[in-house]
């Protein structure tokens, strides 16, 4: 078994591996304890799982 997730995804595409590169930070505590959402529209949102913030 590999030591990580991304020794197994080679047929995803450049822009799904870029995107997991990517760190979020909470615009209001700066916690990196960040989630991606589903938004009320469809949308993409993101919760704070420190302190609650959501915001989109």
């Amino acid at each position: 078994m590999p030591a990580s997730i991304r020794g197994e995804v080679h047929d995803l595409p450049e822009a799904v591996v870029m995107r997991s590169k990517t760190t979020l930070l909470c615009p209001s505590c700066g916690s990196l304890h960040v989630a991606q959402v589903l938004g009320d529209n469809g949308g993409i949102s993101y919760v704070c799982t420190a302190c609650g913030h959501c915001w989109s």
